[in-house]
This record gives structure tokens, C-alpha cells and sequence, in this order.
């Protein structure tokens, strides 16, 4: 398996192997062949150049979690399992390291538990959304959605907390990093890798408020060592979501994907 880096909004996808990821012009023509699995860590990029990507070298094993840095991820954890939603804006930016390229994101973010989500992309119109059961992207310069079923996908443990779908020490190992050395000196920086390997990060690095426990940056950093950096500002929780929150009706005219 190798993982190809949607170019329009940078949600990983899971591809049969292939001699060369999908350019823009031949996407379509690809996509039905791809399983969608959503990464939080994921961009909305836009790159002129695609990468060519060589299949990811196995994940390292997980080392065993240190006690504080259990500590710390037990009282994450302990703030997103009384959260029931989440709301929050966010930057993101992603930078493809094999050619020292960045493109900046930002939007609006929902959560709902159990499994709900909505990214609103206010730079560019784009849309990811679930409502429990299926993920929709919508790329609006492209006019076309990509459609996966959630029992199809793999939900990443970067963001399944938020979600109410899973435990931060069950999916990784922790370690506490010396938060001053990496300008977050008001918190607590958690090195997460995962204990079941995945092709679409290898770690994960969660910048953690010294005060509150909430989670106010992630970065995943991949094998080819790209960096996909989400932070999250002007964070409420327990605020009441309508359901029409998590539904998406895209335009007359759009091209509509499925696997």
C-alpha cells in the first residue's frame, strides 16, 4: 500500500500500489480505485508539483510510554471524554519536505460525538464532513466530492479522541518533550507514535495547555518526512450542534466519487 496526499485538500488516501502517485490531470480517473482514510492532521494543499512517493519504510516500533508522559495524556484524555462537542477555528499548514514547499489552510471545525465532524475550509469553500456513517470532501474548485463509508475508512488516532472513538495511550506511545526547547513553554508537548503502524504518519507531536489539558496543536510528520501542522484557536466545548451541522449537500453539477 502507499499513501497519496489528495493535491486539492490533502486528506491521505490509501492506493493500491501504483508506479506513481496521481497527478491533477488523471485524478479522477484514479480515484475510484482509492480508500479514503481520513488524516488529521491532513491539508488542504494545492502543490503545482505532486511528489513521487516511494513506498513508506516500515514504522518504527512503538517504544514503552514514560509515566509522566502518561500523566499528561491521561488528563487529555480525561477533557475530551466530558467534552460532547467541540468547536474550534483552525490554521493548518502543510509542507512537503522533498521540496521545501507550504501551503496555509484555515477554517472552522466541529465535532459531535460519537464520530461527527465538519471542516469548513474559509479560504478555499472546501468542505470535509461526517455524520457517523459516511465522510464527504468536497473540493469546490473542482466541483467534485469523494464519498467513503466510515466502517471503510480508517479514522486517524491523531483525531478519534476528539471524537469519542478512541484512547490516546491505546494508540500510541508517549513521550514527554522538553516543551521549552519547542517554544511551547506555557504546556506540554506529547511525541506520540503509534503502536499499530500506519503508512500515513509515523508520529505525532500534541502541544498540550499547561492549564486546561486541551490540545491546541497537532503535527504529523510522515515517512518522507512531510509536516502537517493543525492549531486550534477560541476552543468551546459542550456547546449544542445541530445535526444539519454534519450533513453536506454539494452544488448541482458535482462530479461525485465513490471507491
Amino acid at each position: 500500500m502507499r499513501v497519496w496526499t489528495n493535491p486539492t485538500l490533502g486528506w491521505d488516501c490509501l492506493t493500491r500500489k501504483q508506479s506513481r502517485p496521481p497527478t491533477v490531470s488523471n485524478k479522477t480517473r484514479l480515484m475510484d480505485r482509492r480508500r479514503f482514510a481520513l488524516l488529521a492532521a491532513s491539508s488542504a494543499a494545492y502543490l503545482a508539483v505532486t511528489p513521487v512517493l516511494a513506498d513508506a519504510p516500515a514504522a518504527p516500533v512503538a517504544p514503552a510510554t514514560d509515566p509522566k508522559a502518561a500523566e499528561v495524556a491521561r488528563k487529555v484524555q480525561a477533557f475530551y471524554d466530558q467534552a460532547k462537542t467541540y468547536v474550534a477555528n483552525f490554521k493548518q499548514r502543510y509542507t512537503i519536505y522533498a521540496y521545501n514547499r507550504t501551503k496555509d489552510s484555515s477554517g472552522t471545525v466541529k465535532f459531535a460525538k460519537p464520530g461527527k465532524m465538519r471542516w469548513m475550509y474559509t479560504n478555499n469553500g472546501n468542505v470535509v464532513v461526517s455524520d457517523g456513517k459516511e465522510i464527504k470532501i468536497y473540493e469546490h474548485d473542482n466541483k467534485q466530492m469523494y464519498l467513503q463509508k466510515v466502517d471503510k475508512t480508517q479514522y486517524p488516532a491523531a483525531l478519534s479522541f476528539l471524537m469519542g472513538n478512541g484512547s490516546l495511550l491505546d494508540a500510541f506511545s508517549m513521550k514527554l518533550l522538553d516543551s521549552k526547547e519547542l517554544q511551547f513553554p506555557s504546556g506540554f508537548v506529547l511525541l506520540g507514535t503509534p503502536k499499530d503502524p500506519t503508512p500515513a504518519y509515523q508520529k505525532l507531536l500534541f502541544y498540550v495547555d499547561g492549564k486546561t489539558y486541551q490540545v491546541r496543536r497537532v503535527l504529523l510528520i510522515d515517512a518522507q518526512k512531510n509536516r502537517n501542522r493543525f492549531d486550534f484557536s477560541s476552543a468551546r466545548v459542550n456547546e449544542p450542534l445541530k445535526n444539519e451541522s454534519f450533513t453536506f449537500s454539494p452544488p448541482p453539477g458535482t462530479h461525485i466519487i465513490k471507491p
